[in-house]
């Protein structure tokens, strides 16, 4: 079975992104085994520390390593993707040459109140991943606007036309 590392751009403990991740566990049931990691225990990426690389950001990149497929899922604030989450991708993607995302597939997806959906900060992720060379799923695009109405308040739980959107992603994500 394969397996899937899916990350939360976002630290808020209510998080829209947060709970999308863990629908990806839902969505992939059957299909992969999907884990999740933290990104705030990072320090703030300086390119000093790489001659002693911080243990929090090397377990990052082992579990990178170690997964078959990668979901990202990105809040948007002032139309970009979070620090904390740009922070996380460049301890990984460093010491230069050692990349822990190459090659990787991945599906970008993201949550919000709003109507825009977070399109401007995927489109910004996606333009950093491409050039970190991984296998970006293009198709579904996976802007979820308005999801306080697609989220049970008691359960957590996503509607049925949501959850279906997330395995059609996760679907084409495996067939990479």
């Amino acid at each position: 079975m394969k397996k899937i590392l899916a990350i939360s751009g976002s630290l808020r403990k209510d998080s829209f992104n947060t709970k999308l991740v863990e629908a990806i566990k839902i969505a992939a049931q059957g299909k992969a085994e999907v884990t999740t990691t933290r990104i705030d225990n990072l320090p703030l990426f300086n390119q000093d520390l790489e001659a002693s690389f911080p243990a929090e950001a090397q377990a990052l990149k082992d579990i990178i390593l170690a997964a078959d497929a990668i979901v990202i899922a990105t809040p948007e604030y002032n139309r970009s993707i979070p620090g904390v989450l740009k922070n996380a991708i460049d301890w990984a993607s460093r010491p230069y040459g050692q990349n822990a995302f190459a090659g990787k597939p991945l599906l970008v997806l993201g949550a919000t109140g709003g109507n825009v959906g977070t399109a401007l900060a995927q489109s910004h992720l996606k333009e950093i991943m491409l050039y970190l060379d991984t296998k970006i799923v293009g198709q579904p695009e996976l802007y979820i606007s308005g999801v306080q109405n697609k989220i049970d308040k008691e359960t957590g739980a996503l509607d049925e036309d949501t959850m279906n959107h997330l395995k059609i992603g996760i679907d084409k994500l495996l067939s990479i």
